[in-house]
């Protein structure tokens, strides 16, 4: 059954987002979400190799045996991924040194492995393409949303580093709570991570539950107005 474009790009962004819902790629997702950029720039990579290799492996699905598929897919995607990390080493090098061994690791990030064997396999390139990037969007809001909470609880800034990935110009994007903030030492430390998840995967059962609540609540009738009576 065909799925619609609409369908696709919520279901990556919200209804079935790989980090909140499925759960993949929690390795990375969790080790390098202790600031907004190295967040952002893991899920742009992530998001670069999701709609390269979703793109290739469904335009070749009808010319690869069933037998070989999962070597064949995991082949093009660490292809993507050797380019991505060659890329990011020449022109983000000292982002590249930070997220360090989590970029060639994305070679085993399940979420990619999942949507080539569950939608890229099975659908035309445009529609793979817009489901690579939907939920390599999804994930990266994720990141970007732990990172910044882990980031300014932790340290008491926000977009510390961003000269990073935009140059040096960007140093005034930082914002800082100033040297008296000493922040809480515990949400930059591994457990602040899976706490940070647990909360957001909380909060969007929470939304989820209320927006199911209003669509079953029956529409109340508009009380008809009593006809006047005739003198």
């Amino acid at each position: 059954m065909s799925t619609s474009n609409r369908e696709i790009i919520s279901n990556g962004l919200w209804n079935n987002n790989q980090a909140l819902v499925a759960l993949l790629g929690l390795c990375p997702l969790l080790a390098v979400s202790n600031t907004l950029i190295n967040g952002l720039g893991l899920g742009l990579a992530t998001t670069l190799v999701l709609i390269s290799s979703n793109a290739t492996i469904s335009f070749i699905r009808n010319w690869v045996r069933q037998e070989v598929r999962l070597p064949v897919f995991v082949l093009v995607i660490a292809s993507f991924v050797t380019a991505v990390e060659l890329a990011m080493n020449a022109w983000f090098h000292d982002l590249h040194k930070i997220l360090g061994i989590f970029i060639p690791l994305i070679v085993t990030n399940c979420t990619i492995v999942g949507r080539a064997e569950a939608f890229a396999s099975r659908n035309p390139v445009p529609q793979s393409m817009l489901d690579g990037l939907s939920m390599g969007m999804g994930f990266t809001l994720v990141l970007m949303t732990l990172g910044g909470l882990r980031e300014f609880i932790g340290q008491g800034t926000i977009l510390a580093g961003a000269h990073l990935m935009f140059g040096e110009a960007a140093r005034s994007l930082s914002f800082s709570m100033g040297a008296d903030y000493h922040g809480l030492i515990l949400a930059i430390l591994p457990p602040g991570a899976f706490f940070g998840l647990g909360l957001l995967i909380a909060l969007k059962h929470v939304i989820d539950k209320r927006n199911a609540q209003r669509a079953d609540k029956p529409a109340q009738a508009p009380t008809a107005e009593p006809a006047a009576a005739e003198g």
